[in-house]
């Protein structure tokens, strides 16, 4: 099964009984290129913990806050363990002993991800990922927003904006994202009504909330939108 995320977006929730039938959105061509665009913002003072990270491109705030939990962050020389603690301007914070700094540039990658490439900054097996491609090409420090696994090819951000990442990756915001799914065999409109009921993964049931044939295309392309983070999709 090949498969391919399209957009992200806002879609009006359908009852299970209505995706059998209704077509799924046309996914996108496959030949858009990475477009970069970069802004301006300023910090403001004190800002608490994970927020500072976030905004020294490490990693999302919600992972920033993992990694004060952790311990792995210091201030002044010291270590915090309380995500919201306020630093101020003219505080150190260091991660992995080396002195972090807010971005005051942004920076916005949208990457038509191929097939074959993780989804990470660095892979422990030295397999390929998303950063090979950009490698030399961008001087800030950004990270991917989600993930596409490995054999999933489509659009994927990458950013050093902790506060976008923020919202678009947060569990409580159900950001919703399309996917356009090619399949070895055709599927009825009854397979499609047992998949609206939810998807039985390893680690739990992902909730979708559209479904439907891609117009035009055969039984086996469908058009999936769902908002649920779990592997595997």
């Amino acid at each position: 099964m090949k498969m391919s995320r399209s957009k992200a977006g806002k879609h009006k929730k359908n009852k299970a009984n209505h995706y059998g039938i209704k077509p799924a959105p046309k996914p996108l061509d496959g030949k858009k290129k990475k477009t970069v665009a970069g802004g301006k913002s300023k910090a403001s003072w004190p800002m608490r913990l994970n927020k500072y990270i976030a905004h020294a491109g490490v990693c999302s705030r919600r992972k920033a806050a993992e990694l004060v939990r952790q311990g792995r962050v210091k201030v002044n020389g010291e270590v915090v363990r309380e995500p919201f603690y306020e630093v101020k301007k003219r505080d150190r914070v260091e991660y992995k002993d080396k002195l972090l700094k807010p971005e005051e540039r942004k920076v916005y990658i949208l990457l038509n991800k191929p097939r074959g490439l993780i989804t990470t900054l660095k892979d422990e097996k030295g397999r390929k990922t998303v950063m090979d491609i950009l490698q030399g090409k961008v001087k800030e420090r950004i990270y991917p927003v989600g993930r596409l696994d490995r054999d999933t090819s489509g659009l994927l951000l990458l950013t050093n904006d902790g506060e976008l990442a923020q919202k678009l990756s947060h569990p409580r915001h159900k950001v919703k994202k399309a996917y356009h799914v090619v399949l070895d065999k055709p599927l009825s409109k009854n397979d499609l009504i047992k998949i609206a009921e939810g998807l039985k993964l390893e680690d739990g049931v992902a909730e979708v909330d559209e479904i439907g044939y891609v117009k035009d295309k055969g039984k086996n392309e469908l058009g999936i939108v769902l908002h649920s983070g779990k592997n595997r999709i």
